[in-house]
C-alpha cells in the first residue's frame, strides 16, 4: 500500500532526543527548541517566532495578543481545519465565512470587504496546500478598517508570497509541524510575529503567566505571575526531533518539488482532456508541494475514484468538510454571501500521496492507476 502521508525522517531524530535526555533538559525552551526558533526567524525574517506545542495553540496564542473579544468577528474561509476557528470561538468571537476561490482553494480577496461590519476584528487568511492568499489585497483591506492579520500557515512552511516568507506578512502567523506536514515534530507549531512590541507578551502567556523567559536570559533575578496564561511549550525533545528535518529542510523541499512536478507533467494529457482539474499557482507565489490534490467532476466521482485507488494499493484521501455545514460552525458561526464555491469544489478534490520517503517511481505508478480510473470510466 502506498500511504497517503508517512512523517518525514532524516536520520538524526533520535541522536538529537538522545543528547536532550543525556544533557537532563527535556521541557520546554530547552536548547533544541532555540535552534529550531533561531532557525525559523533566520529563514523566515520574522521578528520572533515561539514554538508551541501545536498550530492550533499558535492561532490561540495570536487571538489572545490581538486581544479578540466576545462578540468580536473574525474573518475566514470555511474550507480549512477547525483550529483556524477554534482559537477564536474560545474567545468568545464568532468567525464569519466567506467564499473560497475555486483556482486556489483559499479565500476569496475580492468578498473580504463586504463581509466586514463593526464588530469586525480580524481576517485570518489560510494558505492552503502551501499556496499564497492574495495577501498585497487582504494587507490593504486590514490597514484600511484598522484589523488584525493572522495568517493560518499551518501547511506553509517554506512558501513565500512575492518574495515574503508565508507567516510573516500579517501580524502573526501560525505553522503547523504536525506528523502530515512538510516537517514534523509529532505534534507542534510555532507562532510569528511581526511586530516587537508583541513579543514580551506572547513570552509572558506562553510561559503560563509568568516572566519566566526574561529570568532565564538574566534581565531579572526572579520570575513570578504577571498576567494570564497557559502552558504552549512543546518537549525540547519534540523540537529535537523537528530540529533534524530543519537542518534538511531544502533537500526535503527539492525532493517534495520533485514529486509534485512528475505529478503535473504525468496528469497534464488528462487535465487538458478536461478529464480531472490541476492545481493553480498564481504568479508571484512559490509553493512547498505540502500536498498534490485532483478535482474530480463532482462527489460521485470522487467516491468512485478513491475506491479504485485503494484496490491498486494507493491511499488517496479528500480534505476539509466546509465548517459552515458542520454542527459546531452552525452554532458558532455564519457565512456572508454565497456558498458557490465553498461546497462544490470541496466535494470534488481529493489528494494523492504525498511524502519525503515517496519515490518518483511510485509517483509513476500512481499517475498509471489515475488515467487507468479515466480510461475505465470513459
Amino acid at each position: 500500500m502506498i500511504n497517503f502521508n508517512i512523517p518525514p525522517f532524516t536520520g538524526k531524530e533520535m541522536e538529537y532526543i538522545k543528547d536532550c535526555v543525556e544533557n537532563q533538559k527535556i521541557c520546554g525552551d530547552g536548547a533544541y527548541t532555540k535552534k529550531c526558533n533561531e532557525w525559523i526567524e533566520k529563514k523566515t525574517g520574522t521578528t520572533k517566532c515561539l514554538l508551541t506545542t501545536s498550530c492550533t495553540h499558535a492561532t490561540e496564542l495570536a487571538a489572545l495578543l490581538a486581544d479578540i473579544q466576545p462578540g468580536d468577528e473574525v474573518i475566514m474561509p470555511a474550507y480549512t481545519f477547525v483550529s483556524t476557528a477554534d482559537a477564536f470561538v474560545l474567545r468568545g468571537a464568532v468567525p464569519v465565512f466567506v467564499d473560497i476561490r475555486p483556482d486556489t482553494m483559499n479565500i476569496d480577496e475580492k468578498l473580504i470587504e463586504a463581509a466586514i461590519t463593526e464588530k469586525t476584528k480580524a481576517i485570518v487568511p489560510v494558505h492552503y496546500a502551501g499556496v499564497a492568499c492574495e495577501m498585497d489585497t487582504i494587507m490593504d483591506i486590514a490597514e484600511r478598517y484598522h484589523l488584525v492579520v493572522i495568517e493560518d500557515a499551518a501547511q506553509g512552511v517554506m512558501s513565500t508570497y512575492k518574495g515574503k516568507a508565508l507567516g510573516t506578512i500579517g501580524d502573526f502567523g501560525a505553522f503547523s509541524f504536525h506528523e502530515t506536514k512538510n516537517y514534523s515534530m509529532g505534534e507542534g507549531g510555532a507562532l510569528l510575529i511581526r511586530d516587537e512590541k508583541y513579543v514580551e507578551e506572547a513570552e509572558i502567556i506562553r510561559e503560563k503567566g509568568t516572566n519566566r523567559s526574561k529570568f532565564y536570559r538574566g534581565q531579572i533575578d526572579k520570575y513570578t505571575w504577571v498576567n494570564y496564561g497557559s502552558s504552549y511549550l512543546p518537549s525540547d525533545m519534540n523540537a529535537a526531533y523537528l530540529y533534524a528535518q530543519l537542518e534538511m529542510a531544502e533537500e526535503i523541499n527539492d525532493h517534495r518539488l520533485a514529486l509534485w512536478n512528475r505529478y503535473y507533467e504525468l496528469l497534464k494529457p488528462l487535465a487538458d482532456k478536461g478529464c480531472i482539474e490541476l492545481p493553480y499557482i498564481p504568479e508571484g507565489c512559490v509553493h512547498n508541494a505540502h500536498m498534490f490534490y485532483i478535482k474530480t467532476a463532482d462527489i460521485e466521482e470522487r467516491t468512485a475514484f478513491i475506491s479504485f485507488m485503494k484496490e491498486k494499493g494507493i491511499m488517496s484521501v479528500f480534505h476539509y468538510i466546509p465548517l459552515h455545514t458542520a454542527p459546531a460552525g452552525k452554532k458558532f458561526g455564519r457565512f456572508h454571501g454565497q456558498d458557490l464555491f465553498t461546497t462544490k469544489e470541496s466535494e470534488r478534490l481529493t489528494r494523492l500521496p504525498m511524502s519525503y520517503k515517496l519515490t518518483l517511481d511510485e509517483v509513476d505508478y500512481i499517475c498509471e492507476q489515475v488515467k487507468a480510473f479515466y480510461e475505465e470510466r470513459n
